[in-house]
């Protein structure tokens, strides 16, 4: 009996490469449909060239920086201000760790909620940044750490800035577990364990994040905010209310405010060379 397969007939070489050649041709021209394509966003920071080669604007136009004349640079001061009823503070409560609750049993083993501290109108721990005008300069981040620390069971302090890329450096004096976990919305998390006597942890951020938490997981009443920016233009309001954004280049600006309870406002402001200028105040209603 002979195979089904014996009477088979291959094609000679010639037919066969005419019909391979449209069959390959088809395939280049179809879209690559598995995998995904979209880059991550640590890959777009990796090489933010490549991240815009489909821009049509010209290679000269996109090279072209701003330089910063310290001759010509003035600053900004102004005041964040509140007005109405200052709710009265609540006592939070330290509950589940010993250490904690011995260490502020004065005030009944916790603290009152600070998260709105006003005297005289004049509203505490507003962040104050640029949040626009400063298109076509670059500022590098500085070598120097921000601090961050937790005692007596709270991070102190309780709001700060921070440039994109610069270090956050977090420390613990308290002789129980921390754990720092950061919950961004722009940057990838880290939720990193800090036991007793450990050495600090380095946090730095990639990208722009107005305002970025930072919590303890462990101890659930504490808690940090970090505001990330592209540059050095941003400051945490003084108990009297005052901010003060120096070294600026004359230009338009918008100015951020933000405050963990109460929200957020913005400011335009123009800033001539070498001009100081206090700018409008500010104010939440309470």
């Amino acid at each position: 009996m002979n195979s089904p397969l014996a009477n088979l007939q291959l094609p000679g070489r010639t037919s066969l490469r005419l019909r391979l050649v449209p069959l390959l041709a088809a395939a280049l021209l179809l879209p690559t449909a598995c995998g995904d394509d979209e880059p991550s966003p640590d890959d777009a920071d990796a090489d933010p060239v490549a991240a815009d080669t489909n821009s049509s604007e010209p290679t000269s136009k996109k090279a072209e920086r701003k330089t910063l004349d310290a001759a010509t640079v003035g600053s900004i001061s102004g005041v964040v201000l509140a007005t109405g009823t200052v709710p009265e503070p609540e006592l939070i409560q330290m509950l589940g760790e010993t250490f904690c609750i011995q260490t502020h049993k004065d005030a009944g083993g916790g603290y009152l909620d600070d998260r709105i501290l006003v005297q005289g109108g004049k509203l505490q721990n507003a962040f104050v940044w640029v949040k626009s005008g400063l298109d076509g300069y670059d500022f590098e981040a500085p070598d120097a750490p921000v601090a961050l620390a937790q005692i007596d069971c709270r991070y102190t302090p309780r709001i700060l800035g921070v440039q994109r890329g610069q270090v956050v450096e977090v420390s613990s004096a308290d002789p129980v577990l921390h754990n720092i976990h950061t919950h961004p919305e722009n940057n990838r998390p880290k939720n990193i364990a800090q036991p007793e006597n450990s050495p600090s942890v380095k946090l730095s951020f990639k990208r722009e994040e107005v305002m970025l938490r930072v919590a303890c997981d462990v101890h659930a009443w504490m808690s940090a905010w970090i505001g990330v920016v592209d540059h050095p233009y941003f400051a945490v309001t003084a108990a009297d209310g005052s901010y003060r954004l120096a070294g600026l280049p004359p230009g338009d600006y918008t100015l951020g405010i933000w405050h963990e309870k109460l929200g957020q406002k913005e400011l335009s402001v123009h800033l001539d060379a070498k001009d100081d200028v206090t700018s409008d105040e500010v104010v939440y209603q309470l």
